[in-house]
This record gives structure tokens, sequence and C-alpha cells, in this order.
């Protein structure tokens, strides 16, 4: 059977999704201890998101899925993200407030900043032109 890029992608976050679900009903530590590995060094973190990022991206295009139908995944996901963080309002609130606090927020946030500019003005200009 062949499987389109998406199909495969979709494979790929099943996978590791259920593993990260079982790690964490089966031992809760085991994932505190991956989560502290990988999140110890920030920069790579971020490198290696924007390259997943871009692949990703360029991977659903060729794939025939268009930049409305992902944002419009991203609905789905930021709603189903709300659910699973809801019940940490508070902890969410302390974090917002400071990020907010931080002077040099924009500064350090440019990247994420103009990737999201570019990822709206793309959505517009395929709804309205």
């Amino acid at each position: 059977m062949d499987y389109s890029i998406t199909q495969i992608l979709a494979l790929i976050f099943i996978v590791i999704a259920s593993i990260k679900l079982l790690v964490i009903l089966i031992k809760p530590s085991a994932w505190l201890k991956i989560v502290k590995k990988v999140w110890k060094n920030s920069t790579h973190v971020m490198i290696v998101c924007l390259v997943f990022v871009a692949l990703v991206l360029y991977l659903l295009i060729l794939d025939g899925i268009t930049i409305i139908q992902i944002f419009a995944v991203m609905v789905f996901v930021s709603l189903l993200a709300g659910v699973g963080i809801a019940m940490y309002s508070d902890s969410i609130v302390n974090l917002a407030q400071r990020l907010l606090r931080d002077r040099h927020i924009v500064k350090k946030s440019w990247l994420f900043i103009l990737i999201w500019v570019f990822l709206i003005l793309w959505g517009l200009k395929e709804l309205f032109m």
C-alpha cells in the first residue's frame, strides 16, 4: 500500500504520541528525565524544531495541503491544547506575567514573530487574492 506524505507524518506523530502517553502512564519520572535532557539547551531545541517545521511544512505543501487547511488544523490543535492546559491555568497566567515582565521578549522572540507574520500574510493572501 502506498502512503502519502501526510499519512506518513500522521503515523510518525501517532507512534511518538503513543510512546509518550505510555511512558507518562507507566513511569512519569522517566518522562521528566527525557524532558529535562531535551530542554537542557533551548537553542538546540529551537534549531531542530525550525528545521523540522520547515521540512514538515514543505512536505505538507508538496502533498497538496494548503496553508488554509494548515491554519484550520491549527485551530483544532490550539483548542485541544487549551483543554489540556486549562487545569493549569494558574501556572499559565504566572508564566504569561513573567514573560511580559521580560523587557527583551520581542528581542528574544523576533524569529518566532517573523515566522507568524509570514504565515498570517500567506494565509490572508490565499484567502483574499
